[in-house]
């Protein structure tokens, strides 16, 4: 697949449109020629969106759902699969089923003859669905139940722990900020002040990103805080590219708080170039961190509101990551290669898909070898600083290397 056409923030009609990369109704990205495990994904289809409504807290890796689980999470994801026929006799151990129902008898009528067959449709069909929700329903307890489990462990731990993890990312990520004690403060301010007007002002015992989308800034910054009465302390931070209005297709990335849930589900980068060999979701295999539909500013025209897939991902490692800095992107949240493996590998907002993984049910996205967390959050905040000038711990891009990639020839996300 050429990833020219991996556009993700597109104009839809309805939330219900198609991607232009192919991902069918832009609600579950899956990539094609996949070599990877596809169970979790026909498993997820049935029951992600039943577990994604309950409150999933901070996850950690814990012993695998018992085989009862599974069994009813493959009975779900049999009975969803696309390719079944309305007439599978899933509903045989049904006592209500097609299949256990009486034939009719030689002397019904005509009209009693055609009935039945649909009569016995509709009672397999029935008993089908109910089969699939008793299915989603246990699998969903099992995730409420690994969530739990997660969120017990995490409150045990001392969570000064936690910011141990600077050491991890000043190691790992190679493109990082260095930001004043000051600045600190004043970027914890404002993200509790997002947090508390979606009602998490409580919120705490996990990781947060913080984006602040201002064109003299562009940065993200990993936050944490043992107690909802502390104050958010930094991890780290790096460069970012947010969108640039001012062409079709670009959008002004919006600011809030976005869960990060396996609704949306995740996908990885196949690592295909475009037209102008560029590799626009970055390095083959990088995570795109995906939050779904959203309602952004249109950054062309007369401007006004339309939808757009919002992401956060890596990008082109030699052409537009050393452009992190400034605003080029069509609207998603473009980070370095080195932050996505690490945000990665530490399931820094794996919350919700870690605590799915932990009821049993394998997700093809999640890396076997990741060492997810115990403090894993869900949460990207956007913001605005209102910044008018450049903070010296931000500099812009060197102009030699700007030059090096004329605007003309970015058409990647």
């Amino acid at each position: 697949m050429n990833e020219a056409k991996l556009s993700c923030p597109l104009v839809a009609s309805s939330r219900g449109a198609e991607l232009e990369n192919g991902h069918v109704s832009g609600r579950w990205p899956y990539r094609r020629n996949d070599a990877r495990p596809r169970r979790g994904r026909a498993v997820a289809m049935a029951v992600c969106w039943t577990v994604c409504t309950v409150c999933l807290w901070p996850a950690v890796t814990l012993a695998a759902a018992p085989a009862p689980v599974l069994a009813a999470a493959e009975a779900a994801a049999k009975a969803a699969a696309p390719g079944a026929s309305k007439g599978q006799a899933v509903a045989t151990a049904a006592p209500g089923s097609a299949a256990s129902a009486p034939k009719p008898s030689s002397a019904s009528s005509p009209a009693d003859a055609l009935a039945s067959p649909a009569a016995a449709a509709s009672t397999a069909s029935a008993a089908e669905a109910a089969s699939a929700a008793e299915a989603a329903s246990a699998a969903s307890a099992a995730v409420a139940a690994a969530a739990k489990r997660a969120a017990d462990v995490a409150a045990h731990l001392d969570p000064r722990d936690a910011l141990k993890l600077r050491d991890q990312f000043e190691s790992d990520v190679t493109r990082r900020l260095a930001v004043p004690p000051a600045d600190q403060q004043a970027y914890a301010q404002r993200l509790q002040a997002a947090l508390a007007e979606k009602g998490l002002g409580a919120l705490a015992r996990q990781y947060v990103v913080l984006v602040d989308r201002n064109p003299n800034v562009q940065a993200l910054f990993l936050y944490f805080r043992g107690n909802p009465t502390d104050s958010w302390a930094l991890i780290g931070a790096s460069p970012v590219s947010t969108g640039l209005p001012g062409r079709y297709d670009h959008f002004v990335t919006p600011i809030g708080v976005f869960d990060h849930s396996p609704q949306n589900m995740d996908f990885r980068a196949e690592g295909t170039l475009n037209e102008n060999g560029i590799r626009g979701y970055g390095a083959r295999d990088m995570r795109i961190f995906d939050f779904g539909w959203t309602d952004a500013e249109r950054g062309w025209g007369k401007g006004g509101m339309s939808s757009m897939r919002f992401q956060m991902h890596a990008t082109d490692p030699e052409k537009l990551e050393p452009l992190l800095g400034i605003r080029h992107s069509k609207g998603c949240v473009r980070i370095p290669n080195s932050l996505d493996r690490f945000l990665d590998h530490h399931g820094i907002l794996d919350a919700q898909y870690q605590a799915i993984a932990d009821a049993g049910i394998a997700l093809w996205v999640l890396h076997a070898d990741r060492a997810t967390t115990p403090w894993a959050g869900r949460y990207l905040v956007v913001v605005d600083s209102g910044a008018t000038t450049r903070p010296s711990w931000s500099p812009q891009p060197k102009r030699e290397i700007r030059a090096r990639m004329p605007d003309a020839a970015d058409t990647a996300d």
